[in-house]
């Protein structure tokens, strides 16, 4: 993975030279959690419009480091949340 990949890289996302030779640029449309507090602290954002990855940051620092996912490991991420939520209500 570069880093580039890895979210080090504050650069919009860049389709690859085996795109024909079309290298727009394509902005992260970020989205802050329906979950993350109100109170300003423990915000995520996820960004689901990149091409093939799911991008995920911390909202208090927009320009830190972001989480980058393949789809289907954030699908079993956030998979496994639920359940956990579903398992804490039902062990109450």
């Amino acid at each position: 993975m570069t880093p580039q990949q890895a979210g080090l890289s504050r650069a919009p996302w860049r389709t690859g030279s085996d795109s024909g030779g079309n290298s727009a640029a394509i902005p992260a449309v970020w989205r802050k959690s329906s979950y993350s507090a109100s109170n300003g602290g423990q915000c995520v954002e996820v960004a689901r419009n990149l091409p093939a990855i799911i991008a995920v940051r911390d909202s208090m620092d927009p320009d830190g480091a972001r989480l980058m996912l393949p789809p289907a490991a954030w699908a079993a991420f956030v998979d496994r949340i639920k359940r956990g939520k579903s398992q804490r209500r039902s062990d109450s």
